[in-house]
């Protein structure tokens, strides 16, 4: 499994997991993938060479499947729209020793429950997405699609949320005084 694509994506904050599943039942979404624990590794250089050019590399466990991740730089806009690489990896350990090799090295971990959700007549995905710092839906399909479901959901685009995990937990520690370390549960 290998794709390159160019991602388009918002987040949208919930109360709750209950709320953001009941928002989606009412929309017309349905389960297409149960829900699944994820833990994610970002991998950078000890200078910050690819956080600080808003690229990424990331290792992401997820029921039994392990998928390496390249995001490029984010566009402007109201949308996160950037370039995906992904790609299945076979022996996780293995790939950590090559990443380490190339000068990559893990730099934040953060984790969550993710649980997928389609509409029946397609169009994108949205996923709900369990995190320490809170509860986001995520909207992923053509610019159009975000912007359809999000109001069908009763969402506008004041609520868009394009930041990266990352950069949601860093805010949330400032905002609750803690120094960052990593977005795993039973930490914070």
């Amino acid at each position: 499994m290998s794709s390159a694509s160019r991602e388009v994506e918002i987040k949208l904050a919930v109360p709750d997991a209950k709320s953001g599943r009941a928002i989606l039942r009412r929309g017309g979404f349905r389960v297409s993938r149960p829900r699944v624990f994820e833990a994610n590794t970002v991998f950078d250089t000890a200078a910050l060479a690819l956080r600080n050019t808003g690229r990424l590399l990331r290792l992401r466990q997820a029921g039994g499947d392990t998928i390496l991740t390249y995001k490029g730089a984010a566009l402007p806009g109201v949308h996160k729209s950037r370039e995906e690489i992904e790609t299945a990896i076979l022996h996780p350990a293995r790939m950590t020793a090559i990443l380490n090799r190339l000068g990559y090295d893990p730099m934040f971990r953060y984790e969550k429950y993710r649980t997928e959700f389609r509409e029946p007549r397609g169009g994108g995905v949205a996923t709900l997405d369990e995190t320490p710092i809170g509860v986001f839906l995520e909207l992923e399909g053509p610019p159009r699609w975000i912007d359809r479901i999000a109001r069908r959901l009763g969402f506008r685009t004041g609520d868009y949320i394009t930041a990266s995990y990352g950069r949601l937990y860093f805010e949330w520690c400032a905002q609750h005084g803690l120094p960052p370390d990593h977005m795993v549960w039973g930490r914070l």
